[in-house]
């Protein structure tokens, strides 16, 4: 208990080691700028990140789609039969629910 009592009063008298203390403390939790703040900012930049990537690749793939519809009339084709379940006359179609 001594030990820990003059170690205690050592830091207290310490006057900058308190000032060290007392700035570390400011910084870590009450200025506005904060680390906990800080850290909180880097975490929805790297969110933010993931999601622009994500959006960044469904325009490419969008656009690779839409350059190949305007340039293959087959393509056209190919989605009026599978999403929109066009035929030709003397075609059947048959729907298959998994």
């Amino acid at each position: 208990m001594n030990k820990i009592s003059s170690i205690l009063i050592r830091f207290c008298l310490n006057k900058y080691l308190m000032a060290t203390a007392i700035f570390a403390l400011v910084l870590i939790f009450l200025d506005e700028n904060n680390l906990i703040r800080y850290s909180q900012n880097l975490y929805q930049i790297s969110q933010l990140k993931k999601e622009i990537k994500h959006y960044r690749e469904m325009y490419e793939h969008d656009t690779e789609r839409l350059n190949e519809l305007q340039t293959n009339p087959e393509a056209i084709e190919k989605i009026a039969r599978e999403k929109y379940l066009m035929k030709t006359p003397d075609e059947d179609i048959y729907i298959l629910n998994e």
